[in-house]
């Protein structure tokens, strides 16, 4: 689906909304030091990328050496946090794998109820004893979404949690995708809970201090538990820096800061957009350009972080998200990596 997607926004010519504007602070990169990118597609990239009144950022590393950074349409600096929306999912992700290697967590497997039993209604539906970890990490829980038309209904109650787990089911545990930021916050509650301590305190230990970035405090709920998988603050910078830890398997210089082993999980197919057509393992999108494999975040409005492993790329996009729904915007997003960066990446060979 992707594919034909890309196909029709090559023949229609990339979405623009009038002229290029330039951020404050923006630079051209000058061709020496696109090396690792062929000067010449990334500088025709760029230009294309300047038509998107949406766009803010543009970040792209290869071999682990940052060749490119822009700024558009008066964009934050790049080392300001962000609202990346829900590329926090991306990030949850990390944490619980970080989790269960410490025993924060006993596995994927780990019923849910296991930890926020207190939070279940009386007399729950018997299928809430059957989603476990992996059913929220891969949208597989079954409940109702509190996601899209659900989502005001959701944040307005006054016991998230316990309203996420209230849902009916309108699936069986481990059916069908139903992308919902309430299973994300159900992870978040037992990070907590189990752990005693908060998501922001382990976000800031566990990554944040290695990948040395800064980790705003975000949205909570109103029993104080920081909203899973939405709402997050990462400068384009610093979403670099994640995207570079899961390309490096993990890895910061010598230290192993995820298990290299939940780098292969996360990016193990398990169910399939029905929106997108995108493969979605726990908390990354799957797919394919060019015969490369392609695993990405994606946040509302247009913040995304690609690594493209086999090119040693990371390319991060953050946009307006105080914007409505436009389809169009991440498909010009999607045509960026696909027709520019990583022909960029082909034809420079190195």
């Amino acid at each position: 689906m992707l594919a034909r997607f890309l196909a029709l926004m090559a023949l229609l010519g990339l979405a623009a909304c009038g002229g290029p504007e330039r951020g404050e602070g923006e630079r051209r990169e000058p061709a020496a030091a696109t090396r690792g990118l062929d000067a010449a597609t990334m500088d025709r990239t760029v230009e294309a990328a300047r038509q998107l009144p949406r766009l803010r950022a543009l970040i792209v590393l290869r071999h682990g050496e940052t060749l490119a950074e822009h700024r558009f349409n008066d964009g934050p600096p790049l080392d300001q946090p962000v609202n990346v929306k829900s590329a926090s999912k991306s990030i949850l992700s990390a944490l619980i794998g970080i989790a269960i290697d410490k025993g924060v967590l006993e596995g994927v497997d780990q019923p849910l109820l296991s930890v926020l039993r207190d939070d279940a209604p009386p007399n729950p539906d018997p299928r809430l004893r059957q989603v476990t970890v992996d059913h929220l990490l891969s949208m597989r829980a079954g409940l109702e979404r509190t996601s899209g038309p659900y989502y005001g209904q959701w944040v307005s109650s006054p016991n998230w949690v316990r309203h996420a787990l209230s849902r009916p089911f309108v699936a069986e545990p481990g059916g069908p995708m139903l992308y919902s930021t309430g299973s994300s916050h159900l992870l978040s509650a037992m990070l907590t809970r189990a752990s005693g301590r908060s998501t922001h305190a382990l976000a800031v230990e566990w990554l944040g201090e290695p990948l040395g970035i800064r980790i705003p405090e975000w949205t909570r709920d109103p029993q104080g538990i920081y909203l899973g998988g939405n709402e997050m603050q990462l400068s384009p910078r610093a979403l670099a820096r994640f995207g570079e830890l899961y390309r490096n398997q993990g890895r910061v210089g010598a230290r192993q800061v995820i298990p290299e082993d939940w780098i292969e999980q996360s990016w193990t197919p398990r169910t399939v957009s029905p929106w997108s057509g995108n493969a979605y393992g726990y908390g990354w999108f799957l797919t394919g350009i060019g015969g490369h494999p392609v695993r990405f975040g994606w946040g509302y409005g247009g913040q995304m972080v690609y690594v493209v492993p086999d090119l040693e790329l990371t390319v991060v996009m953050t946009s307006d998200s105080g914007v409505a729904r436009d389809r169009g915007h991440i498909l010009a997003l999607h045509r960026l990596l696909a027709q520019g960066i990583i022909p960029a990446a082909e034809k420079s060979g190195s």
